[in-house]
């Protein structure tokens, strides 16, 4: 890969200078954690995978909540990302891991600008994958996320959840 991406402790130091707060920084560490886990288990299954971009990715992927708690962050982190002169790639996994993607209608109601906000690489369904496996920074299961969603009236992020994890674990094939 021909993109620069900024070293593990390069990606914290960013995370502390916008001042992201250290619970989201501990569940970024989290995450981080189970997408190489993961990264490394679909390697394992002989699956061509950046583990250096999912470690960057799922450290950065919450960047945006150091200015928001709402579903913005995605879109909010993704800017941060692209002014702090971060590769797209890295850019991709931060606005397109909420919700097991946001799509384009989705995205219209919410305002945001036009673009793909749904995981397309694997390295981005793994961020997307890991995230929602964290709960603050605990592992939880996908189950406890799904309900959440369904209860926040919001069956088909829900459902996408669902797909996303049953495509992971299909790959992997096993729970991790």
């Amino acid at each position: 890969m021909s993109e620069k991406l900024p070293s593990r402790e390069q990606a914290l130091q960013l995370l502390r200078e916008h001042q992201c707060p250290t619970e989201v920084i501990s569940h970024c560490e989290v995450v981080t954690k189970l997408a190489l886990e993961t990264a490394n288990a679909l390697k394992e299954r002989g699956l061509k995978i950046d583990s250096k971009l999912v470690e960057v990715g799922a450290l950065l992927h919450d960047i945006g909540r150091s200015k928001t708690h709402t579903v913005h962050h995605a879109v909010v982190g993704a800017e941060i990302a692209k002014s702090a002169g971060l590769p797209d790639s890295v850019i991709s996994i931060i606005k397109r891991h909420v919700g097991g993607g946001i799509t384009a209608s989705e995205a219209e109601k919410l305002g945001w600008p036009e673009d793909v906000y749904v995981p397309i690489s694997l390295e981005e369904k793994i961020v997307s994958y890991a995230d929602k496996l964290v709960e603050n920074a605990k592992r939880a299961s996908i189950e406890i996320t799904i309900e959440k969603l369904s209860k926040e009236l919001k069956p088909d992020a829900a459902e996408r959840v669902r797909k996303l994890y049953e495509e992971i674990t299909s790959l992997i094939g096993e729970d991790p």
